[in-house]
């Protein structure tokens, strides 16, 4: 199975209408975010039969030159979100190392089998959230149908509230399911983020199960 034809299932659906016209309104009367050629970056980069590890993001970035169609991810010429600094910093912690001033671009990840999704796909520039809509809950889950469906070994990173809620969507056996706390400030400073070894612990279930772990330091 691909994306490819995963997609193709999708887009029959009524919903995919409504989405569509959705976004060529918004697109139209709007500045969003991201450009739409990048809606689908995430799976363009992490082809399904690839993908070793899926981070949820809630929606893009909203201020110009940030989003790039992959969660937390943003170009390197562009000032690092807090979000995405807690989310270096821990990776610092677990392997010792620094990648904090290398830039914010996730594509690293992406190429090596780190799906980085948003559940929201898209949004109004400066208007957090002006995408949520029922349409991309239903494309939620036929994508997490799709990846549940997989044999292969998958660790699905849900971080806050929001991801917590799609546990219930993931039942297969092979798959492992890591929770805890968001890594944006208001989250990370109460506890639950830092030393959570949730790195490590995502590349331990890699190679117990013969996966080749994901380099998490940015070259």
């Amino acid at each position: 199975m691909s994306w490819e034809e995963v997609f193709s299932e999708i887009k029959k659906k009524e919903y995919w209408k409504r989405l569509s016209s959705f976004l060529d309104s918004e697109y139209s009367s709007h500045v969003i975010y991201p450009k739409r050629e990048n809606i689908f970056n995430a799976f363009k980069l992490t082809p399904l039969e690839n993908v070793k590890v899926v981070i949820f993001g809630q929606d893009p970035y909203h201020e110009e030159g940030q989003a790039q169609g992959l969660a937390f991810s943003v170009p390197d010429d562009i000032k690092t979100p807090p979000s995405l600094i807690n989310i270096y910093r821990e990776i610092e912690n677990e392997y010792n190392t620094v990648i904090f001033n290398k830039g914010g671009d996730l594509t690293y990840l992406a190429k090596q089998g780190v799906l980085l999704i948003n559940t929201i796909l898209t949004v109004r520039e400066h208007a957090p959230m002006s995408h949520n809509i029922k349409e991309y809950k239903e494309l939620n889950q036929d994508i997490i149908s799709a990846l549940n469906k997989l044999d292969q070994p998958i660790v699905f990173l849900l971080w806050g509230g929001t991801a917590k809620k799609l546990e219930p969507l993931l039942t297969n056996k092979n798959h492992l399911v890591l929770c805890c706390t968001h890594p944006s400030p208001l989250g990370a400073n109460q506890g639950g983020w830092f030393n959570s070894g949730i790195f490590v612990k995502t590349n331990e279930f890699l190679v117990k199960n013969g996966v080749k772990p994901i380099n998490w330091i940015k070259d």
